[in-house]
């Protein structure tokens, strides 16, 4: 890459130098001293000048920071094209590091959302897996791994709410607009009702041509597929409450390479910055000064091979490691326990409508009363002691609908001894034809200790809106159907069974691994 133009700008203990390489806004910052220096490379569409402190925190601990706009975005040239040209844009930037006399010769690929695509591919597809321009290490937090993953269910329904926000903050646009959704709503509060999706754009007053274009992608799991071939280590970074934590997991239990870390906290997407109900002081974690002492053993080979690293246990602010709950970690003792089926009661609901016309919402956890029911609803009973949850969630049920494509929408919800509620997980599957008939819903994972007395309610719906786009169960695509339907439900309540992973309990004569007179460090585990 050539660079065609280049500022230098004092900054204490760091050199900042703007490059714009083969017009890619990039951005150096040197440590201290002659070097050569091992790099961590930044690639993001949310502004490159946002990662200044990022970069100067990697600049303390004695690596060239290397952050950069991605094409079309802030001041990089060319057309902005979600997940289309990182590969090939990333492989250059890496020959670009390399050639540099400041340059070890070692870097690392890093990144959040957006920014962990960019790093994954890097060791994973195409010019990134030349030895030239592959890193020698990968931290990805929060992976947004795929436009499919992104906007869909693994059964097909639409995330709405989370790519409607992205699309109108940072979609066909140079520059970003973080409340743009939001202003939107302000204005307008049935902006998401209106028919069809793919004319959303009508409705936000902006011009975005790859809205609707976004929806066509189906084909998910390409970089969990190719995760197997990787032959450098991982460091992966999630949160319980984030909506890409599945595929956090998944790409820590497919990595292929020397060795593979995972942190899994009481988070959202915005991970320590944004702490779930559950988080404990426990669960505050330094997670700069975390990948840095990371990076660099992973630079030197000093990690142990294999799979380990930590979940927080929420709720009880403490860690776990991450073989609990019949998870892939490796060579770490670990509580043992199990599947279980929790007991539960009917309360309502066996024969209800699910009406896209007034759905159930996923952003309110109140049950209506009186009426004709919009969900099948059960409950089990007070808890008796404290229950530590570690692993997936599945419903099983015999259930059916009378119109030809339908939705299921399960939520498992805790309720405390004072009734207040919290959602602990949801599953969406849909389900094609009428017919009865008996299947499974998955609801991701959990790691919870509900305390004593905690109740937990299971509610079946036909729709999480606005979470999830409503099926319009015409069988019509639900983002460009015109026409919505009611549809009939009817389940079996005698075939609904909740599964939890379960730990075993604490034994006060047998203390389990995780339970020891040092608390698990989850510092310790990514960096042994």
């Amino acid at each position: 890459m050539t660079s065609s133009d280049e500022r230098t700008t004092a900054i204490p203990r760091t050199t900042l130098r703007t490059v714009v390489e083969g017009d890619l806004a990039t951005d150096v910052l040197l440590p201290e001293g002659s070097g050569p220096f091992p790099a961590v490379l930044v690639r993001t569409p949310y502004d490159r000048a946002r990662h200044l402190a990022e970069a100067r925190g990697w600049v303390r601990h004695g690596f060239a920071a290397v952050v950069q706009d991605v094409r079309g975005r802030f001041a990089s040239a060319g057309e902005w094209r979600p997940y289309e040209n990182e590969t090939a844009d990333g492989a250059a930037t890496a020959r670009w590091i390399r050639r540099q006399p400041w340059s070890d010769g070692r870097y690392v690929a890093a990144g959040a959302s957006y920014a962990a695509h960019c790093a994954l591919v890097l060791a994973l597809e195409g010019p990134g897996e030349e030895p030239g321009t592959r890193p020698d290490a990968v931290i990805a937090a929060v992976p947004a791994l795929g436009a499919a993953e992104t906007a869909r269910e693994p059964s097909g329904p639409e995330r709405l709410l989370a790519r409607a926000g992205w699309w109108a903050a940072h979609g066909d646009r140079r520059d970003s607009d973080d409340g743009a959704l939001d202003k939107a709503l302000a204005t307008d509060p049935a902006l998401l009702t209106h028919l069809p999706l793919t004319r959303l754009p009508e409705r936000l007053g902006r011009s975005l041509p790859s809205w609707a274009g976004l929806w066509r992608h189906r084909e998910r799991g390409r970089l969990v597929s190719r995760a197997a071939r990787a032959t450098v280590p991982l460091l992966a970074v999630g949160g319980h409450h984030d909506h890409f934590a599945e595929d956090t997991l998944a790409l820590w239990r497919n990595w292929g390479g020397p060795s593979a870390r995972l942190l899994l906290g009481p988070w959202g997407h915005g991970l320590v910055t944004a702490p779930g109900p559950d988080a404990g002081p426990a669960h505050r974690v330094a997670l700069g000064a975390l990948y840095a002492r990371w990076a660099h053993r992973a630079l030197a080979g000093a990690l142990t091979p294999g799979r380990h690293g930590a979940v927080a246990l929420g709720g009880a602010d403490l860690w776990l490691p991450a073989g609990s709950g019949g998870g892939q970690g490796e060579g770490t003792p670990t509580r043992e326990g199990g599947p279980r089926t929790q007991p539960l009661t009917m309360v309502t609901g066996s024969r209800f409508t699910a009406d896209p016309e007034r759905p159930v919402r996923s952003d309110d956890l109140g049950v209506p009363k009186g009426g004709v029911p919009d969900r099948c609803l059960l409950a089990g009973p007070p808890l008796p002691s404290p229950l530590d949850a570690v692993g997936p969630v599945r419903v099983r049920l015999r259930a059916g609908a009378d119109t030809p494509s339908a939705d299921w929408a399960v939520r498992l919800v805790a309720l405390t001894p004072e009734g207040k509620g919290e959602r602990l997980c949801v599953g969406v599957l849909r389900r094609r034809g009428p017919a009865d008939g008996a299947f499974t819903v998955e609801l991701g994972r959990i790691a919870r200790r509900l305390p004593a007395g905690t109740r937990l309610r299971l509610e079946i719906a036909g729709h999480h809106f606005p979470a999830h786009a409503r099926n319009p169960h015409t069988g019509d695509d639900p983002v460009t159907a015109e026409r919505l339907l009611p549809s009939r439900r009817e389940v079996d309540p005698e075939s609904v069974t909740l599964t939890l992973t379960v730990l075993a309990p604490v034994s006060a004569s047998a203390p389990p691994a995780t339970s020891p007179s040092e608390p698990l460090d989850p510092a310790k585990e990514i960096l042994r």
